[in-house]
């Protein structure tokens, strides 16, 4: 199968694509149409983000599974995993810190108006006591859900149970491993074809990316518009502030010391996996393009791209966890709760713990948020004060969570020597 590459027009397009939802999402908002128009863009925008998380879990399964089953020495995949994980923690906990340094440095609490405090909690509340029915963290029940009773339902299910999925995927793929090879081929030369088949389908979802991307922008300016962010500016500030310093201090330092990729060679081919992200605020949805992206442009092997990447699309968050924090000193500040050195090292444990095992979907942050809260007594109530601006954060947390995936993903391929760069002028790796 030959080498395929988006072209550099599909970039612009897709740039052309948000900008213009920007604009028609402003002017829908202002003129006051968006009752009307938004039924009529949003189902585009849907659409599009159903194609591609059609393809994430078949194209998981199937990767994952000759990643594994191709990699003869054992002891290689047991290092691979084993710098996944710490890397993904170790970053989570670190944007968590991250947060709540800035949240105290900006206090983004301490200034909200009374009267615009009741007014968000009158318009939000009955959506978070929804949310809250049944939220808890149990860290033995999720270690068990890991395991799945049925890998079909895993499969079939709608949320896509992606960490079982994996679990599952790299049983079969250890399995295979240990059979005689005249058995194993024929089961890893079918997933294998159906891995080409996958990808060769997202490349045909991506031709209609520009007009998925302006769907989706356009219906949330439309809908929310830019006034939202007038009474929670500091807020909105201080998070985004957040994740730029994340990306600074965490990220950029990771990828230029412990990667071979270069660092603008990385920024350049990542910004398609980016843009998903932002436009569908979905990991899962970002995952099939992500993996296309760091093994077609970035030359990130296989066998790492297949475990590493739907890992990270299940378990790493920073992005998230980083909003966790500063939501959670916001909430706290407005109410006059003081949280101690104590608290807040209960808010990194637990929204680190939190990240792990929890859906690669559009609003999961506010679940999350609700056990960091309970955790450190905060009234989860609270949530309504920044539910009106959640969706324009979920979506640059969930593109700060994508691209932690990818600067790991080359990381731990850089340090494997299962690097194949033949573009960016660097050795090609065995």
């Amino acid at each position: 199968m030959k080498k395929q590459t988006w072209s550099l027009a599909l970039h612009w397009q897709i740039f052309i694509g948000m900008g213009f939802g920007i604009l028609v999402g402003f002017i829908i908002n202002e003129a006051g149409w968006s009752g009307s128009v938004i039924p009529w863009i949003k189902p585009i925008g849907t659409i599009f983000i159903r194609l591609i998380t059609m393809v994430a879990v078949p194209l998981v399964l199937a990767s994952l599974i000759v990643g594994v089953a191709s990699l003869r020495d054992l002891s290689k995949l047991r290092r691979i995993g084993t710098k996944t994980f710490l890397l993904y923690t170790t970053t989570t906990a670190l944007a968590v810190s991250i947060g709540l340094m800035v949240g105290n440095i900006l206090q983004p609490g301490s200034g909200l108006d009374e009267s615009m405090k009741e007014r968000l909690n009158s318009q939000y509340s009955s959506v978070v006591s929804e949310k809250m029915k049944g939220t808890s963290l149990n860290f033995t029940d999720m270690l068990v859900e890991i395991v799945p009773l049925n890998p079909f339902y895993s499969l079939a299910t709608e949320r896509g149970e992606m960490l079982q999925v994996v679990f599952f995927a790299l049983i079969l793929g250890l399995a295979l491993n240990r059979i005689d090879d005249r058995l194993a081929e024929p089961v890893i030369r079918f997933f294998d074809g159906l891995t080409h088949a996958l990808i060769r389908v997202i490349d045909m979802i991506m031709k209609v990316a520009p007009i998925g991307v302006f769907a989706l922008i356009a219906a949330v300016i439309a809908d929310f518009g830019f006034d939202i962010l007038k009474p929670l500016g500091v807020y909105f500030v201080t998070v985004t502030t957040g994740l730029g310093l994340h990306v600074l201090l965490v990220y950029l330092p990771i990828l230029v010391l412990f990667s071979k990729i270069p660092l603008f060679f990385f920024i350049r081919k990542f910004v398609k996996v980016q843009l998903v992200a932002f436009s569908s605020s979905s990991s899962a949805a970002a995952l099939p393009v992500n993996m296309e992206v760091c093994e077609k442009e970035l030359g990130v092997k296989k066998e790492v791209t297949s475990f590493v990447l739907p890992l990270g699309a299940t378990i790493n968050m920073d992005g998230t966890a980083l909003y966790q924090g500063v939501a959670a000193l916001f909430i706290a500040q407005v109410y006059g709760i003081d949280l101690g050195l104590s608290e807040q090292m209960v808010i990194i444990l637990t929204a680190t713990l939190a990240s792990i095992g929890t859906a690669a979907v559009p609003g999961v942050g506010m679940i999350m948020l609700i056990i960091v809260l309970q955790s450190v007594h905060v009234p989860p109530e609270g949530i309504a004060l920044i539910f009106g601006i959640d969706r324009i954060l979920d979506m640059m947390r969930t593109t700060v969570n994508v691209t932690g995936d990818g600067v790991v993903a080359s990381v731990v391929a850089s340090t494997e020597n299962l690097l194949d760069q033949t573009e960016n002028g660097s050795s090609k790796n065995a």
